[in-house]
């Protein structure tokens, strides 16, 4: 019976991955992949960046530490789970507002 239960949550938990939410922002040839990992729940519970959205970040400039940062606090605001138009224009003032980017004259779309 364990075995049953464990088999279904992990199908679960594949099945989440395969829809996780995400768009890409291109500037400049770059892509900044903005991609999270969503649970099977409306709620923000399991919610965590993909590593290729940090990845992406560290590409455009920001070290490490501000990157995970910046992803998570994306991927866990409540407010943005299922508004893809949201998360992308939060996604694009932090770009905007970050010191690391403030001198640097890309224009994401």
């Amino acid at each position: 019976m364990r075995c049953v239960i464990l088999a279904a949550a992990l199908l679960s938990a594949t099945a989440c991955q395969v829809s996780a939410e995400g768009y890409k922002l291109i500037t400049d040839g770059n892509t900044l992949i903005v991609s999270c990992f969503r649970g099977p729940w409306k709620d923000v519970i399991w919610d965590r960046p993909n590593s290729n959205f940090i990845d992406s970040l560290i590409d455009f400039g920001y070290d490490y530490p501000n990157a995970h940062a910046i992803a998570e606090r994306l991927c866990r605001d409540d407010h943005l789970v299922g508004n893809k138009a949201a998360m992308k224009a939060e996604m694009i003032r932090i770009y905007y507002e970050s010191p690391e980017i403030r001198g640097k004259t890309r224009k994401l779309r």
